[in-house]
């Protein structure tokens, strides 16, 4: 992901945590995982082995996309904490925005249906 793709991406999470649109965290992305109420997630590749095998299988499971975010603290600086090892998002709009700004079409493929940018964990 270049600079600009990343800049945009998280200004587009602090707007979506801001607006409610968005959660920040690993058990807060676990209840909304859990509730059904999970979009999208974006996952620091840099966060621990820890949190992330705490949310990695239930995104799966659940069959949520997942987007490689930027590392922990940019996304964490981006929705006003120093890290976060997850945001999930739960506006469908913001989702599909998110996903056609990294080339991935809605439902986590490219316009061809080639895997894209999100994708279901797996």
């Amino acid at each position: 992901m270049d600079g600009m793709t990343q800049d945009r991406l998280l200004r587009l999470l602090g707007l979506g945590v801001r607006g409610r649109g968005a959660v920040v965290g690993v058990e807060r992305v676990r209840e909304a995982a859990l509730k059904g109420t999970l979009v999208l997630a974006v996952v620091a590749p840099d966060a621990s082995r820890h949190s992330l095998e705490k949310v990695r299988p239930l995104l799966r499971a659940r069959g949520v996309p997942v987007v490689d975010g930027p590392g922990a603290s940019a996304l964490g600086h981006a929705v006003g904490r120093e890290a976060t090892a997850v945001v999930g998002v739960l506006d469908p709009n913001l989702a599909n925005g998110i996903q056609r700004m990294l080339g991935a079409s809605p439902m986590g493929g490219d316009a061809n249906g080639a895997p894209g940018g999100a994708r279901p964990e797996g």
